[in-house]
């Protein structure tokens, strides 16, 4: 403390933003420069908690090799130890001012197939430099500044073709290969964004395989799959068509990269652009 300021490694704490599963995220400010972060700061007070200073440290090692507008930047990672042990983790971050998807979607079909671009092609750059973000869901994506849009938390992320140890990811957006412990492609991000892409457009969750905490697995019937265009009639058959693809069961069913996805996309938006410009003589 510093007066009646609270700083956290020299950093004035604005106000708390949130908190997540065992972290906290500040709003903070250097004193000397004047420039405002995000701060994310991770506890360890169990041996469980270790898990979440690891996703953090990957975060920060994700994040801060790809420079994209669509990515949350990482600044500075600050270890804590006692004794040569970490009890503490800081994230300094990008701050986004801003909605996550899953609290606000946008207005119109239009703006919504826009923001499903912007997300594929920022997720073609990740892939680009080898990484998958292996959680992408509607509340990794944040909405600011009028239609700008964000992916943030990297925790899962890992190199591509990785075949991670333990089951991660969200239970109404995992891909079967991530329930499977099989390897985490751009295929499983594809996969992941389809699922996001279905919520948005239908308000209902793909059927997926759930893990459940004794190690078995549920799988959700996919006979009770129903197309996007069933449930939204405003959905055009090409981006009807472009989910069911995203959602295949099969790795190898799925478009085979983000740029596929936003190429798509691409062509939908022009479908819908022209579907909407009056022909001439039409009033």
């Amino acid at each position: 403390m510093k007066g009646s300021k609270e700083y956290i490694a020299g950093y004035e704490v604005l106000t708390t933003i949130g908190y997540g599963a065992r972290s906290t995220i500040y709003a903070v400010q250097d004193p000397k420069a004047g420039q405002v972060y995000a701060l994310k700061r991770v506890l360890k007070t169990d041996p469980e908690d270790q898990r979440f200073i690891d996703q953090t440290v990957t975060e920060h090692h994700v994040a801060s090799r790809i420079d994209h507008p669509n990515i949350r930047r990482t600044h500075r990672l600050i270890r804590r130890k006692h004794l040569w042990r970490t009890t503490e983790v800081l994230l300094l971050m990008e701050l986004v001012d801003g909605v996550s998807l899953e609290q606000q979607r946008p207005r119109t079909l239009v703006e919504t197939v826009a923001v499903f671009q912007t997300i594929a092609g920022a997720l073609s750059e990740l892939h680009r430099v080898g990484y998958a973000h292996a959680d992408m869901k509607p509340s990794n994506v944040l909405l600011h500044a009028g239609d700008e849009v964000k992916i943030i938390d990297f925790g899962q992320s890992c190199r591509i073709g990785t075949v991670k140890q333990r089951i991660q990811g969200t239970p109404d957006y995992i891909a079967p290969e991530q329930v499977d412990r099989g390897p985490i492609t751009a295929r499983t991000d594809v996969f992941n964004l389809g699922a996001t892409m279905y919520w948005c457009l239908t308000n209902q969750h793909v059927p997926t395989k759930i893990p459940k905490a004794d190690g078995e697995v549920l799988l959700r019937s996919r006979k009770s799959l129903r197309a996007p265009e069933e449930l939204n009639a405003d959905v055009p058959s090409s981006l009807n068509g472009l989910i069911l693809d995203c959602v295949a069961s099969r790795p190898e069913d799925r478009p085979d990269s983000m740029a596929t996805v936003a190429g798509r996309l691409d062509v939908v938006l022009h479908q819908i652009d022209r579907a909407d410009t009056p022909t001439a003589g039409a009033y």
